[in-house]
């Protein structure tokens, strides 16, 4: 199944045009952003100054919740002040459980927007049995619960997301399809085979999650599932419920850049749990890191693809020390261009030297190896961080381990007996390499591009060895210069995060040169890792970016739950302002904490709900008791 034009070379996948007012959406109109309000639908003058905020800040495509009919028909007063002011940005309603009021803003507002997971069925965690026929029945109720809105966003040319979330799949799409990316596109599909039957097609699809190897996997399924079926709808692109802060940038990046780079996507939202205005920079600084690639070098086809597009299966490699076969992809950092190395030089990498107790402690985020280049290390370094020289200054001490060129590895006899890091790019392989690779146990690829489109040369390079049955390891490197830091967080992410959601690679090596401080490129690798779901070495948060739906400041509350958790390494707490996907998120969460009231909160142990309607001023407190409860909680370490 193919979910994209070409593994190497780029070009966006052409889909047909959608008009949601004055905006068209795919074919090749420009990658619009969007994003959504905060406030609450009712408070007319709030929404409309927040929607100029968001407009003037870039948002091309303004969504407003509107979870009863009171809302959806105030829409009309924030749509009428919002052109009294001279904005046309079209809206879109957000709409989950109420139908009726999907029917009144269909008439309103220029798009709505609706979950399949809730808009016509249940979510309670029951597992049902189906047969073929009960299922079909089913299809049925759906198809008249869904039918009247068709007709009257037909009637009146107005545009519709149909948007899944993994958090909120159906108890019924659970039954028969499970927990999984099918399921997700499954739940769109019925939906968008009724539109087809009425002869609607102004639809925009998304399939968005928090974990960004289920979200890739979906958008992955539901586009090669439109090719077999002769569909091309635009899709919306977004990794739901991201977080806040560095973390939710480049959890986004890793999610969003994967498909961006595969030409999949015509509107983005970066969902933070911050200020809707603050959402759409990011999300153009990461559109801008694709602004060079169409015109890339050609790079040869990927004929035969050794890689597990739609699952997540590792590329099976060799053990070399810490790195390759079951270790946890490790991180190198770069001091090659440091003007001094001294062992407070370390304390960026996350080692911190003890002089009273002359011993090294190290951090959750303590980077495995450091490429000095031709400095002279002439201290202890800490037992659990491997040094590594160029090769001609490696074998002036023989200390560390030598970072070699392909020439350096095929014609030099004098290497290391533990590890020897390969520097090599695609143009590189060759049988004489391969030959050497097979027989050699020392061996570590660091793979580098050149390339605009990165991504896809070292796709290629990966397959190229997968083909061959070459398991030497991997460490995945890229140069970066002059970037201000978050530009660096974004682009990054989708290089690197695109290659590790796929199992490929034992390693990352970010060298960047004037792009930030070193402990900030450090924290971006383990952060990237984090991401993409290959390495934890903090507490990772589920927190939604907040709407008009929200029963609690989750800006607030999210800092005070980091504050009093970030120490518990591994966790998930899941932190939600309302019910639409709580319960479900709280399935990929270790913990959730949810608005289910104005002040009250509920608590959740992974799916199970186990304290309701506790008051906002002691959940966190509660929160807490419960991680202890079930043996989670360590003490912080000051």
């Amino acid at each position: 199944m193919n979910y994209c034009n070409s593994l190497t070379q780029y070009s966006r996948f052409k889909t047909r045009e959608v008009k949601v007012g004055n905006l068209i959406f795919g074919g090749n109109n420009p990658i619009h952003v969007q994003s959504m309000t905060t406030c609450d639908t009712m408070d007319t003058e709030a929404t409309v100054n927040e929607s100029i905020r968001m407009i003037e800040a870039g948002c091309k495509l303004v969504r407003i919740t509107a979870p009863s009919k009171k809302e959806a028909h105030n829409l009309k007063n924030i749509k009428e002040e919002l052109l009294r002011r001279g904005y046309t940005t079209p809206i879109v309603a957000d709409i989950h459980y109420t139908p009726n009021a999907a029917e009144v803003a269909a008439t309103i507002v220029e798009k709505v927007r609706v979950n399949p997971g809730n808009y016509a069925d249940k979510k309670k965690f029951e597992e049902i049995e189906y047969t073929d026929e009960s299922y079909t029945e089913e299809l049925e109720r759906i198809r008249k619960k869904f039918t009247p809105l068709v007709k009257i966003c037909k009637e009146h040319g107005t545009a519709m997301r149909i948007g899944t979330n993994h958090g909120s799949l159906s108890d019924r799409i659970l039954s028969r399809y499970g927990d999984t990316p099918k399921g997700m596109v499954e739940s769109a599909m019925e939906f968008l085979r009724i539109c087809r039957d009425e002869d609607y097609h102004e639809i925009i699809l998304s399939m968005k999650a928090s974990n960004t190897r289920v979200m890739v996997q979906a958008y992955r399924m539901l586009v090669a599932e439109m090719i077999q079926e002769e569909m091309n709808y635009p899709l919306h692109l977004g990794v739901t419920e991201a977080g806040e802060g560095e973390d939710g940038r480049i959890k986004s990046a890793v999610g969003i850049g994967t498909l961006l780079a595969d030409g999949i996507g015509d509107t983005i939202r970066v969902s933070l749990t911050e200020a809707p205005e603050f959402e759409m920079p990011v999300a153009q600084q990461l559109l801008s890191h694709f602004d060079e690639v169409e015109g890339h070098e050609k790079i040869e086809e990927i004929t035969k693809n050794p890689i597990h597009s739609y699952d997540y299966i590792k590329r099976e490699t060799t053990n070399v020390l810490n790195i390759g076969n079951n270790n946890v992809p490790v991180v190198m950092a770069d001091y090659c261009l440091k003007e001094k190395i001294t062992p407070a030089s370390f304390f960026a990498l996350g080692y911190n030297y003890s002089v009273p107790l002359d011993k090294w402690h190290l951090t959750d985020m303590a980077a495995d190896y450091v490429f000095v280049g031709n400095h002279d290390v002439n201290f202890e370094v800490p037992g659990t961080l491997g040094v590594i020289y160029n090769y001609q200054k490696w074998k002036e001490h023989k200390k560390g381990y030598p970072f070699l060129t392909i020439n350096d590895y095929l014609d030099e006899s004098e290497i290391s007996k533990k590890l020897n890091l390969v520097y090599i790019c695609l143009a590189d392989l060759s049988e004489e390499l391969y030959a050497k690779l097979r027989t050699d146990t020392t061996a570590v690829l660091i793979i580098d591009t050149y390339n605009d489109n990165g991504l896809a040369e070292q796709r290629k390079l990966f397959a190229e060895l997968m083909c061959n049955k070459i398991k030497t390891p991997v460490i995945i490197g890229r140069a970066y210069n002059d970037l201000p830091e978050e530009q660096l967080q974004l682009s990054a992410s989708a290089d690197f995060g695109a290659l590790l959601l796929d199992g490929l690679g034992d390693g990352i090596f970010i060298a960047a040169e004037n792009c930030g401080s070193y402990q900030s490129i450090n924290s971006l690798a383990f952060g990237i890792l984090q991401a993409s779901r290959t390495r934890i070495s903090k507490t990772e948060y589920i927190s939604c970016p907040s709407c008009g739906r929200t029963l609690f400041d989750l800006q607030e509350t999210t800092a005070k739950i980091r504050k009093e958790t970030s120490h518990l390494k591994g966790l998930k707490i899941g932190i939600m302002g309302c019910i639409v996907n709580g319960p479900g998120e709280m399935a990929d969460a270790d913990y959730g904490y949810v608005g289910t009231g104005k002040g009250k909160i509920t608590l959740y142990k992974e799916q199970t709900v186990v304290e309701k309607n506790i008051s906002e001023e002691k959940a966190v407190t509660a929160l807490i008791d419960l991680i202890k409860e079930h043996g989670d909680w360590v003490e912080q370490i000051n």
